[in-house]
């Protein structure tokens, strides 16, 4: 029991840092508003049913009323014919609507303090919905403010998700460049001494050769030169015999 206690405490926590880092408070409360409103339409609409089952007993009531008069003007002109059995029976069928307008008031009496109750329930109900509102809105101000501020904190430091894969990419640009100059120098210094043949038409081997001979014999000729003018112009050899 101890080690599945942990386990579930340990998936509970990993779940509760997941859900954490994926939700939103400015969803979550724009979900918490709409809920309200759901809620606070649902009592409005129970205030128009309450109202109109109201209005519909009081209609039946007006009838009733209505026929209660009658009854009782039929009675009066049965007794002043000498109809004592159509006045009785009149009055009979008005105390049966007086019954009904009796359990009818009831009804519209309960009606009454019910709409009163869902009036009153829908006022304080409206006033907590628009404060909840107001509130929503500075919430969701200020957090995405936060949000900007740490974005923009993560963009200049460079630890942002982005700004690090853009740091990545550069050091990365950067060695490839220096691997490429690397590559380069080694290739022109090959082709220098003549390891590797340049294929592209500016020089070949013999030519390379040819040009390494001219350079040399211009060498020799030039160390010719200098020593005779350090040494002097050489007397013709019977010019000194005869001396």
């Amino acid at each position: 029991m101890g080690l599945l206690s942990r386990m579930s405490s340990i998936i509970k926590a990993k779940m509760s840092a997941i859900l954490d880092s994926a939700e939103d408070p400015r969803e979550t409360m724009d979900y918490s508003y709409q809920k309200q409103l759901e809620l606070l339409r649902n009592v409005k609409r129970g205030i128009v049913e309450v109202v109109t089952s109201k209005r519909r007993l009081q209609l039946q009531a007006a009838g009733l009323q209505e026929n209660e008069g009658k009854l009782d003007e039929q009675a009066r002109r049965a007794l002043s014919a000498g109809r004592e059995d159509l006045a009785r029976l009149a009055l009979e069928r008005k105390q049966a609507i007086m019954q009904q307008l009796q359990g009818l008031e009831s009804q519209i009496d309960d009606l009454e303090k019910e709409q009163e109750k869902l009036t009153t329930a829908e006022t304080r109900l409206s006033a907590k919905v628009e404060s909840f509102r107001t509130r929503k809105e500075v919430i969701k101000a200020q957090y995405s403010a936060a949000e900007a501020q740490v974005k923009i904190g993560e963009a200049a430091t460079g630890i942002s998700e982005e700004m690090a894969d853009v740091g990545l990419a550069v050091e990365r640009a950067e060695n490839k460049t220096q691997k490429l100059r690397a590559r380069a120098s080694a290739i022109d210094e090959l082709v220098a001494v003549g390891t590797l043949e340049d294929f592209t038409g500016k020089s070949d081997v013999v030519e390379r050769e040819l040009s390494k001979l001219t350079a040399s014999q211009e060498i020799e000729d030039e160390l010719t030169r200098l020593k005779q003018q350090i040494e002097g112009p050489k007397q013709p050899k019977q010019l000194e015999e005869g001396k």
